[in-house]
């Protein structure tokens, strides 16, 4: 099997699914609202 050869950084995981990417769509919003809605701890990385 192929090594994973990317290292996955935190800067690169927060701009993709960060709290303030979610809240710069709209469907990202819905995203938060549903996860609220459901009880999460934790909304986004």
């Amino acid at each position: 099997m192929k090594k994973n050869l990317t290292t996955p950084t935190n800067i690169v995981g927060k701009r993709k699914h960060g709290f303030r990417a979610r809240m710069a769509s709209k469907t990202g919003r819905q995203i938060i609202k549903r996860r609220r809605h459901k009880g999460r701890k934790k909304l986004s990385v």
